[in-house]
């Protein structure tokens, strides 16, 4: 439950936020967009780690589950609590956002393209490769941090928490400036966060919705072998 409500919350914030910093400050996003990732991510993560983990997205609770720090059967559930929770986050979201807007943005989904296609945007194997990449960078910075319980106890929760958010933030400012295509909204990094948006707005963010399972799937396999 507390993941639901956490992956929730953290969709209906993250994205909010993200979508004001791209609707009024077009001329500097690419410092600005990372920059709240990292302080809402540090903010989510300092109070929800001791309650559940701090996962809130299926990618690291199926790396969790790989080095056996949580069961299958609760890795299950924690990535069926994320993908309910980002749909309850981004329902709430489009109720209440101003149908243009929501439109334009995407709904603040993943997409290799604008919604109405006019936007080619990039190409499904280019942004697969950025997704694995991103991802794989999330994990050798923050989660080999996390899952070394020495190094975390030596630190203490709030630095190995500041370290998490710092790389997902590097990861997002990385897909969204090397790429510098129109319509590309840069990495998932979070499969459940992808989903919310395409279930509710359908269409176009469907194509190469695979490419937001696969490409971090595929970082966890490689960076656990």
């Amino acid at each position: 439950m507390v993941e639901l409500i956490a992956t929730a919350a953290l969709m209906l914030t993250l994205t909010s936020c993200n979508m004001h910093v791209w609707s009024h400050t077009m001329s500097i996003p690419s410092f600005l967009f990372p920059f709240a990732v990292f302080i809402i991510v540090f903010l989510f993560l300092i109070v929800i780690v001791p309650l559940s983990g701090g996962h809130m997205n299926p990618i690291f609770t199926f790396i969790a589950a790989l080095k056996g720090v949580v069961t299958l059967s609760r890795a299950l559930l924690y990535v069926s609590a994320q993908c309910i929770g980002s749909i309850i986050g981004f329902f709430v979201l489009k109720s209440v956002m101003e149908p243009k807007l929501a439109d334009t943005y995407s709904l603040g989904g993943c997409a290799l393209g604008d919604l109405k296609g006019k936007i080619p945007g990039i190409k499904p194997q280019d942004a697969l490769l950025l997704e694995f990449s991103c991802t794989f960078l999330v994990l050798f910075l923050g989660l080999t941090l996390a899952f070394d319980k020495k190094r975390c106890k030596e630190l203490g929760l709030p630095m190995v928490c500041l370290v998490v958010a710092a790389s997902l933030a590097l990861a997002v400012f990385v897909s969204i400036t090397v790429t510098g295509r129109p319509g590309y909204a840069g990495a998932g990094l979070s499969p459940a966060r992808c989903l919310g948006p395409a279930l509710l707005l359908g269409g176009p963010l469907w194509n190469g919705h695979w490419v937001f399972w696969l490409g971090p799937f595929l970082a966890c396999i490689i960076y656990y072998s």
